[in-house]
């Protein structure tokens, strides 16, 4: 018995597609793309805290509204001391961009102060 094994053109052209989809879905969140570029600082209550990869979440209440603020990865939180520093009920300031998309209350810490120590995750980038 012969077999072709060569793939039909369809399942080829469906590959193509999702090598051409990938990347981009994966970088619409990560990274800074998604943000604005004006600075924007917001003080909270924190509520929830998810730390790991790809980065860690923190919960903030504010004005009876719930921010999520991004927070380094794992080695760059440990790098600073924030990790141990993220406790339920602490208030913090975050210094970072907001999510371009107004609708969101999603922001990117690049400095996070808690009891006014700086915690500068982001030493080279300007906050």
């Amino acid at each position: 018995m012969v077999t072709d094994n060569k793939l039909p053109i369809s399942l080829l052209f469906i590959f193509f597609l999702i090598l051409l989809i990938l990347p981009s879905n994966l970088a619409a969140h990560h990274g800074w793309g998604w943000a604005t570029s004006e600075e924007f600082e917001i003080t909270g209550k924190i509520v929830e805290i998810r730390l790991g990869n790809p980065h860690g979440e923190v919960d903030l209440l504010v004005e009876n509204a719930v921010w999520v603020v991004e927070v380094g990865q794992p080695w760059r939180n440990s790098r600073v001391d924030l990790t141990d520093n993220l406790v339920k009920g602490r208030v913090i300031t975050v210094h970072g961009h907001r999510s371009a998309n107004a609708d969101v209350r999603l922001v990117k810490a690049e400095r996070v102060v808690i009891d006014g120590e700086d915690y500068n995750l982001y030493p080279n980038r300007e906050s």
